[in-house]
């Protein structure tokens, strides 16, 4: 056996052994005071209140020293047993800082230490002593990528180290309430410090009222119906939705296993947030990831998407497709009330509103303050945003004497200015809130809204802006070029031959309704716009007079095509909107005038009447000149408004000129030299002069059927004026006779309990009783008391 002498050794060519051995002893000494540290702060953590600390260190040291059993590459899992251990010792830190709100920590630590047994479980896997170290990771994770999935856990724990040396670094009273408010929330959702946090803020400090809607939705969702439950609050801008949600959030987050919020305004936001859960809760890094995540997890989750408001996001996508879990929507779209129940939110209760001004403005409720803040909610209609901000400059002005008058002349200015010092996290004024909206709106529905801010804020209807379109020009004002504008505007709505498209119309409506800028009555079939949107709507106008034109030429053009039998009706539904238009205004043209005279005139408004007919028969006589037609029209409309003024004498000589010239232009025959003469009959007949008013009336009334027949209703109009003047002229036979004639025709073509049948019956009734025919006089007085 031959042996080798040193003499004849080889050199090494590798390092000694001892030098090994302390090379990996060096790049190991980081783990033992790692788990030192972690063990002492366990051991601590048995005498404080809090377990979930102790099972969170506890944790931490296993995971330390399941890595110390790591022979190789132990050094790829040193910045995670860093990171892990950091967290520890910042929760430690603020504990002793902070015992008092140590609490906040109690669901991130809960969070930790179930994550950290899957990261445990993993390095264990890598470390299982049945295999080779670098087989177990093929099997794992497939040669090269060991690193990426230690990389992926490190990732995450550094992301809630970063977000802990952030909220650690926070002392300010402020910051810290809004901690606690973040980490009591259930369940707290870890996320990477690159995440915004889907977490509910709690509600205003100041929120009031609206017991009604809090009442119905928390037994809505006390109710177990096997199904998705989903509520939506749908109202306008600035009416307090959120902060309703955010209410009920707080008085139930303890029937919820999670709560997570999402800003559904975009798409953008709405995937954002969806990330976010996933990557928070581990379940991956998309939205589908969080909705697979959520229709798996039988909990009573709850997903809050608020300002839900745009019309054109499909939000069932966006829903998990299952039968368990609840979700809450807010939104200025009512149509969304088809995903679930629902309610409307709108103003304010009188007292709920008078408290909110008071403590928005820090007034005591003193008697004279409760009065004083009535008056001001009142003014602004009861909006919560638009009590808020008054609250606001009340704080600062402390006059809330003097608010109402500032209001009143700086109303845009007032509802425009955010306040510097806030109740809650709402970033928009009243203004910019509802212009946001408008802003998404195309250019007919923004117009078709401007206009209408010249109408009353209530009772506007299609049939104002149909009718319109069948606006045919007279032969005077106006000519056609003139009305450019509204049938311009009007043309959106007409279709390929000219008849009104309803379904457009009801397309552009929806369109506004969408984002609860004007609202609609199915019942009465009329819109109505709030009242501070329709001030609003105007402040939105280039150029105001030029609107202000278009839609009173709308509404002129409108009652115009009106039938005179329509016109008591509709002069109750348009009153209101003629007064607003204000036909006074010198942008309403002179021949609008004449149409806004029959709503007044209908309406007995004889006032107004006189006025806008008046200046008409002024602008007529210096156009046309007084033998035109036009001004002969505008002439008999004034008599007949000075009669009902009882001015008759100012009638007559209108109605004799009148008589005059129509049958001069127009013959005896003519329809309107008839109705002249029956004007002036009547005329005759208030001033006493009966034998007169005979003789005009039976002319009239001769011609009448002459030319339209015994049963035409301006024949019986006619018979029944002359059977007035027979009774007075106490002719009670022959008018007796006359009123026989008429009861049986308007029976016959109207209908016993027809306005215009009673009113034969009654006068018939006196002229029987005053022929002594008692018996015919009780036998209709009973038919009149059984209609």
């Amino acid at each position: 056996m031959s042996t080798t002498s040193p003499s004849n050794a080889q050199p090494s060519t590798t390092q000694p052994t001892g030098g090994n051995k302390a090379s990996t002893k060096a790049k190991s000494d980081w783990l033992a005071p790692a788990i030192l540290t972690a063990r002492t702060i366990t051991a601590a953590a048995e005498c404080a209140p809090f377990p979930y600390i102790k099972g969170v260190s506890g944790t931490v040291v296993i995971l330390l020293e399941t890595v110390q059993k790591v022979k190789k590459n132990r050094e790829d899992l040193k910045e995670l047993c860093d990171s892990t251990t950091e967290i520890v010792m910042i929760i430690h830190d603020q504990i002793l800082a902070h015992a008092n709100t140590a609490v906040k920590f109690k669901a991130m630590c809960e969070e930790l230490e179930s994550y950290l047994a899957t990261v445990i479980l993993a390095v264990q896997n890598l470390h299982n002593p049945s295999k080779g170290f670098r087989k177990r990771v093929k099997e794992l994770v497939g040669s090269s990528n060991m690193t990426d999935e230690i990389a992926g856990h490190q990732k995450q724990i550094q992301g809630v180290c970063l977000k802990l040396k952030l909220l650690a670094a926070v002392d300010t009273n402020s910051k810290v309430n809004e901690m606690h408010a973040i980490m009591t929330a259930p369940r707290f959702v870890l996320t990477p410090l690159s995440q915004s946090i889907n977490n509910c803020p709690p509600p205003s400090r100041i929120f009031q009222g609206r017991q009604t809607v809090l009442a119905k939705m928390h037994k809505f969702f006390t109710v177990d119906s096997g199904k998705q439950l989903i509520y939506v609050l749908h109202g306008l801008g600035g009416a307090g939705k959120t902060q309703i949600v955010l209410k009920f959030i707080q008085e139930s987050s303890a029937n919820f296993s999670d709560i997570f919020l999402l800003d559904a305004s975009t798409l953008d936001t709405i995937n954002t947030g969806l990330k976010n859960i996933a990557v928070s809760k581990f379940v991956g890094d998309s939205a589908e990831d969080t909705l697979t995540w959520l229709q798996s997890k039988h909990g009573d989750w709850l997903l809050f998407f608020d300002n839900a408001d745009d019309p054109k996001i499909n939000l069932n996508k966006f829903f998990p497709q299952c039968n368990h879990g609840n979700i809450i929507i807010t939104s200025r779209n009512p149509g969304l009330r088809t995903y679930g129940d629902h309610s409307p939110v709108s103003d304010m209760e009188d007292k709920d509103a008078t408290t909110l001004l008071l403590q928005s403005a820090a007034k005591e409720s003193s008697e004279e303050n409760v009065q004083a803040a009535a008056v001001i909610v009142k003014e602004l209609f009861h909006l919560p945003l638009a009590i808020v901000q008054a609250g606001s400059f009340i704080l600062q002005s402390e006059d809330i004497a003097g608010y109402l008058t500032l209001y009143q002349e700086n109303r845009a200015r007032l509802l425009s200015e955010k306040a510097v010092q806030s109740h809650d996290h709402y970033a928009w004024t009243v203004y910019t809130t509802w212009q946001i909206s408008f802003d998404r709106l195309s250019p007919i529905a923004a117009t078709l809204l401007q206009l209408c801010s010249f109408l009353h804020y209530s009772g506007i209807s299609e049939d104002m802006f149909s009718n319109a379109s069948k606006y045919s020009f007279p032969m005077w004002l106006p000519a056609k070029e003139e009305l450019q504008e509204p049938f311009q505007f009007l043309s959106h709505f007409l279709g390929p031959t000219g008849e009104w498209n309803s379904l457009r119309f009801s397309e552009v409506a929806n369109e506004i309704k969408s984002y609860s800028l004007i609202t609609f009555d199915a019942a009465t079939r009329m819109f109505s716009i709030h009242p501070l949107v329709h001030a609003w709507s105007r402040s939105t106008l280039v150029d105001e007079a030029a609107s202000h034109l278009c839609i009173s030429s709308i509404l002129g053009m409108s009652i115009a095509e009106i039938l005179e039998n329509d016109m008591v009706i509709a002069s109750l539904k348009l009153m209101p909107h003629i007064g607003s238009v204000n036909p006074f205004n010198a942008d309403v043209g002179a021949d609008f005038r004449v149409a806004f005279w029959r709503i007044y005139f209908s309406a007995g408004k004889f006032t107004e009447a006189q006025n806008l007919i008046e200046q008409t028969c002024k602008k007529y006589r210096l156009v046309f000149g007084e033998e035109h037609l036009a001004t002969l029209e505008a002439m008999h409309r004034l008599g007949l408004t000075y009669s009902h003024l009882g001015e008759y004498k100012k009638a007559k000589e209108l109605e004799v000129t009148v008589l005059e010239k129509r049958t001069t232009l127009l013959g005896q025959d003519h329809p309107d030299t008839l109705m002249a003469m029956g004007n002036l009959a009547r005329t005759y007949s208030e001033l006493g002069d009966l034998e007169k008013a005979k003789e005009l009336e039976v002319t009239v009334l001769e011609k009448r059927t002459k030319s339209l027949g015994e049963d035409h209703t301006e024949t019986i109009r006619a018979i029944a004026n002359l059977a007035v003047t027979y009774y007075n002229l106490e002719e009670f036979t022959k008018a007796g006779e006359l009123e026989v004639v008429v009861l049986e025709k308007r029976r016959q073509l109207l209908g016993d309990q027809h306005p215009d049948t009673i009113l034969a019956m009654k006068n018939l009734i006196s002229t029987y009783r005053a022929l002594d025919k008692l018996t015919e006089a009780e036998e209709l007085e009973q038919l009149v008391r059984q209609i």
